[in-house]
C-alpha cells in the first residue's frame, strides 16, 4: 500500500494537514537536541523529511524504511548531502549495531509495525546510555466539539481527498482506522516506560491532532 502511494505521499501530507505536519517535525527536531556529529537513526523514515532535518542540523543520519519506493523518493531529496544514508530496514529488526545512536525516532510510522512493543525495544537497543527516543504520531483530540469536528473531517472528508489525489482506494481509509485504534497519549507513555525508557513525557500538538513522545535510555 505504501509503495503505491509513494509518489503522492509528500503532496498529500501537506494538503491534508494544511502544512502543519512540517511544524510538528520541527518540534521533534527541537526536542531531540541534535548537535553536529551526533548519530541519529530514523525508523520508518518514509520519504526522508525528518531524517533530512537531522542532517541539516549536522547529524550523521541513518534513515530506515520497509518500503523501497519511499526510500527512492528520500534518496532523490537527499541530493549530495553527506553523512546521510537511506536503507531498507524492518522496524522489528533494525539493521543497526547496538548502542551506536544518540537519538532514535519514528514519525507517523509506529502505527504500522507488527508489534509496537518490539519496535520500542529495538529502538532502545540501538541507543547509547542516555540516548533519546522520540515518537511523533497522530492522536484523536480531546474535547467534545473540536473532537467531533476533527473526527468528521478525519473519517469522512480526508479519505475522499486522499483517494482523489493518490488514486488509491484503501490507503487513506487505512489512516483513520489505525489512528482511531491508537492508544491515548498516557497509555503510550506507559508502554515506553514498560520498554525500559526513563524520563518519559509527551506533548499534545495542534490541540491534540498529533502527539510527541520522548524518553531516554537509563544512564549507566
Amino acid at each position: 500500500m505504501f509503495a503505491r502511494i509513494a509518489g503522492s505521499y509528500d503532496l498529500l501530507n501537506r494538503v491534508l494537514s494544511l502544512g502543519i505536519d512540517q511544524r510538528w517535525r520541527k518540534r521533534l527536531l527541537r526536542q531531540s537536541g541534535v548537535q553536529p556529529g551526533m548519530t541519529v537513526v530514523d525508523v520508518c523514515c518514509g520519504t526522508g523529511d525528518v531524517a533530512l532535518l537531522y542532517a541539516r542540523a549536522g547529524a550523521q543520519v541513518i534513515g530506515l524504511d520497509f518500503t523501497h519506493p519511499m526510500l527512492e523518493r528520500a534518496e532523490k531529496k537527499r541530493g549530495k548531502r553527506a553523512h546521510t544514508l537511506f536503507a531498507d530496514g524492518d522496524a522489528m529488526n533494525l539493521p543497526v549495531a547496538s548502542g551506536v545512536a544518540d537519538v532514535c525516532s519514528v514519525s507517523f510510522g509506529i502505527r504500522n509495525v507488527e508489534e509496537r512493543g518490539g519496535c520500542m525495544r529495538e529502538m532502545k537497543r540501538v541507543l547509547r546510555p542516555g540516548g533519546q527516543v522520540l515518537i511523533l504520531e497522530f492522536s484523536m483530540p480531546p474535547g467534545r466539539v473540536f473532537g467531533w469536528i476533527y473526527r468528521t473531517y478525519f473519517t469522512r472528508i480526508l479519505p475522499g481527498i486522499g483517494r482523489l489525489v493518490s488514486k488509491d482506494d484503501d490507503a487513506y481509509s487505512y489512516l483513520p482506522r489505525t489512528v482511531l485504534a491508537w492508544p491515548k497519549p498516557a497509555e503510550l507513555q506507559t508502554e515506553l516506560e514498560a520498554a525500559g525508557f526513563t524520563e518519559c513525557g509527551h506533548e499534545l500538538l495542534s490541540f491534540g491532532i498529533a502527539c510527541l513522545h520522548w524518553g531516554r535510555v537509563p544512564r549507566v
